[in-house]
């Protein structure tokens, strides 16, 4: 099992219960004790767990990473502000991709009143915001239902999306960097945001500055993958720069 499929089953495990064996995690991994100690090593540095004599205890940080209502808890204002200056981008009559996660899903709030606009997304909580707007009309994207995440994920979304074509795509990241462009926590998550970017006319990253140069698990595109950073004002003049020289636009909210 590569190793970052390994680091989701741990971070997925500690998600249900405060501590875990190194035996255990070694027999379902089908690895070696030592394995499952590196992989251990290398998530406690990254914060997301303590280890202890003979395993690990859960990380604060794993909660926040697959619920989804504690991660919208977590730089709530900024993410608020960049659905505001998303929403500026989006004309009625447009079709738009919505990528799951909750910067994202801080947009589907701004589009409520809009008219004959059609919202292709994988997120279970952009379909509940917009599911009662009149002139708003929802596609929800066929796969497996992750329920920590609230969005659906998997080779067949992967397919779905493949036969629409979305005049914008608003999609999000666990991680970007200049060296290391786009990232996520899950590689299945990384395929569904890298094909609705791939099939949109023009790509908006929504993404909090906690998150900027700052890679992920799972590096799964460059840069040129998107046209347009939306952040807050957290984002230092010095990193927007070197940001700007790479050709991308950047939109503070």
């Amino acid at each position: 099992m590569p190793r970052e499929q390994r680091f989701q089953h741990i971070l997925r495990t500690l998600s249900r219960r405060d501590f875990v064996p190194v035996r255990e995690l070694a027999e379902r991994l089908e690895v070696s004790p030592m394995t499952v100690r590196r992989d251990l090593a290398v998530l406690e540095e990254q914060g997301y767990l303590l280890r202890t004599h003979g395993g690990a205890m859960k990380g604060q940080a794993v909660e926040s990473l697959f619920s989804f209502n504690r991660r919208l808890q977590r730089a709530g204002e900024q993410k608020r502000a960049i659905g505001r200056a998303a929403a500026g981008f989006v004309e009625d009559g447009e079709i738009l991709f919505v990528d799951c996660g909750t910067t994202p899903f801080s947009l589907a709030a701004h589009l409520r009143r809009r008219k004959g606009l059609r919202v292709i997304t994988t997120s279970l909580p952009v379909v509940a915001e917009l599911l009662h707007s009149p002139g708003v009309r929802v596609s929800l994207i066929g796969g497996e239902v992750v329920g920590e995440r609230q969005a659906v994920y998997g080779a067949a979304a992967e397919r779905a999306i493949l036969e629409y074509h979305a005049d914008k795509a608003f999609i999000g990241v666990d991680g970007l960097s200049l060296a290391g462009g786009l990232s996520s926590y899950d590689e299945q998550e990384a395929g569904v945001t890298r094909r609705m970017a791939e099939n949109a006319g023009r790509v908006f990253l929504l993404c909090d500055s906690s998150k900027i140069e700052r890679d992920s698990y799972v590096r799964f595109a460059p840069l040129s993958l998107f046209q347009v950073l939306i952040t807050d004002g957290g984002l230092p003049r010095a990193v927007r720069e070197r940001y700007r020289r790479r050709g991308i636009r950047i939109v503070t909210s």
